[in-house]
């Protein structure tokens, strides 16, 4: 094996381990804001809750 074709493969492997460094962080910032979104979500939930509580509490269940 020549120096050129190891550099060339080494080059390679930097290049694919920054592009998937990348795509994990881009997949870990997308998950953070959908988990804050969550979060508002259940939140909202629970100002619902705490205004009227009667409301989701009771369900009828025909089987």
């Amino acid at each position: 094996m020549d120096i050129t074709s190891v550099a060339m493969a080494m080059t390679h492997g930097a290049s694919l381990n920054k592009i998937g460094t990348a795509m994990l962080d881009k997949a870990m910032d997308t998950n953070q804001a959908l988990g804050q979104g969550l979060v508002e979500m259940i939140d909202a939930a629970a100002m619902e809750r705490s205004v009227n509580p009667h409301i989701g509490s009771n369900f009828d269940m025909l089987v």
